[in-house]
């Protein structure tokens, strides 16, 4: 059953399924409270809770990630019943950006295990200080100085790792066939660009992954792409474990082709490996990021339920319209044929004048915002109802 909503500025209830920066949470404003219980909210603001098995209500309209993953959002659940779903990109990117830093350091110079071994000397060495002198051979590592990074990925964070490691005299060489314009002004013009990932895997002394996990990454690292690497590569991964097939890194990881894999993601598989450095899932673990992430989720979701304006959608298309009347229609629909022509014979249908319109697409979803004259009728909102590929009709007054 399609869900029409009519809604003349009322309270929003939004339900947390995780603890949100309070920071975020003032940013709702007066119209949007945080109610935990609500057992039909209108929005959520979620972090890592596991959503696949929740049920979605006809009354839920929207769902906003404070962080840029939505694998715990079941998304295509959500575009069906016509509910958008935010992320947050870049919130987080100066975090993550930090710790992979960190994490090519650590894959060089073997400064983790150094530091565990230094922890046993506590209480079995009566001499600390030679005995650190004639143990630390055993964690020399290089430099990064004049070593080649590959970059996979140029999204928010990618660039931001690309550019930063170049202070530290690496050459960098980067490769995003899906790179935004934003992100392409932003990269230092030294990055070189690989003309394939193919490049990225041959050349590279050290490679950091930066893409999302969908089914073309999925195991993206692999049996086929070790083969192409040098020996003694490092690989940095702070984006999914799961692009990394898991078993096919164990096998170069015990032949020596992969010198240290650093992960964000330890399993199982990894942990049993050795020259694995397994950190906690810390990406985007600081006190700002979290309250980036907050601030981001809760404004995207504010402004859709107020003003059903839709901006980082990983479900919809970015639809952005000021408001020009005090009636504002916004319908979430399949992108098919004939729809915005069915929608506009609705309207005038009813003699009422369309003030300003928008509509965009983004693959099967599509969306459109109509401010008109007048009021718009329970017998106008259930025509649009009725219209087939038709997801969601909310009326704000």
């Amino acid at each position: 059953m399609i869900k029409t909503e009519k809604v003349v500025m009322n309270l929003y209830e939004i339900k947390t399924l995780n603890k949100i920066a309070q920071i975020g949470v003032n940013m709702l404003g007066d119209h949007l409270s945080i109610n935990d219980q609500c057992e039909n909210p209108d929005g959520v603001l979620v972090r890592s809770a596991d959503m696949h098995a929740t049920e979605l209500s006809a009354n839920l309209k929207a769902i906003a990630r404070a962080g840029a993953g939505v694998n715990n959002i079941p998304v295509e659940r959500c575009s069906e019943k016509g509910i958008v779903v935010f992320n947050t990109p870049g919130a987080n990117a100066n975090a993550v950006k930090e710790l992979t830093i960190a994490g090519l350091l650590l894959s060089a110079r073997k400064i983790a295990d150094g530091i565990i071994w230094a922890k046993t000397l506590n209480g079995t060495s009566t001499d600390v200080a030679k005995d650190v002198e004639k143990g630390k051979a055993s964690f020399v590592g290089p430099e990064l100085l004049g070593k080649t990074l590959g970059v996979i990925g140029l999204g928010a964070i990618g660039v931001m790792v690309a550019n930063a490691v170049e202070a530290l005299g690496m050459d960098v060489i980067g490769f995003d066939p899906y790179i935004s314009v934003d992100a392409a002004w932003g990269l230092s013009r030294t990055v070189k660009k690989a003309m394939g990932i193919n490049e990225i895997l041959s050349k590279a002394d050290y490679i950091t992954l930066h893409v999302p996990l969908n089914k073309d990454t999925k195991g993206m690292i692999n049996k086929e792409s070790f083969g192409l690497m040098k020996q003694g590569v490092r690989i940095v991964n702070f984006s999914r474990g799961e692009l990394v097939n898991d078993v096919d890194m164990r096998t170069a990881l015990a032949n020596g082709l992969v010198a240290t894999y650093v992960t964000d993601f330890p399993n199982e598989e990894i942990l049993q490996c050795e020259n694995v450095v397994a950190i906690p899932h810390l990406g985007a673990s600081t006190p700002e990021s979290e309250d980036n992430c907050a601030i981001m989720a809760a404004r995207e979701l504010r402004e859709y339920l107020e003003n059903g304006n839709i901006v980082n959608s990983v479900n919809f298309p970015t639809c952005d319209l000021p408001r020009s009347s005090e009636t504002r229609i916004c319908i979430a629909h399949q992108n098919i044929p004939n729809m915005l022509s069915q929608i506009s014979t609705a309207v005038a249908k009813h003699e009422i004048n369309i003030q300003n319109m928008l509509n965009k697409s983004k693959g099967n979803m599509a969306y459109t915002i109509l401010d008109i004259d007048g009021s718009c009728s329970d017998v106008m909102t259930n025509e649009f109802s009725s219209i087939a590929g038709v997801l969601k009709v909310r009326v704000l007054s």
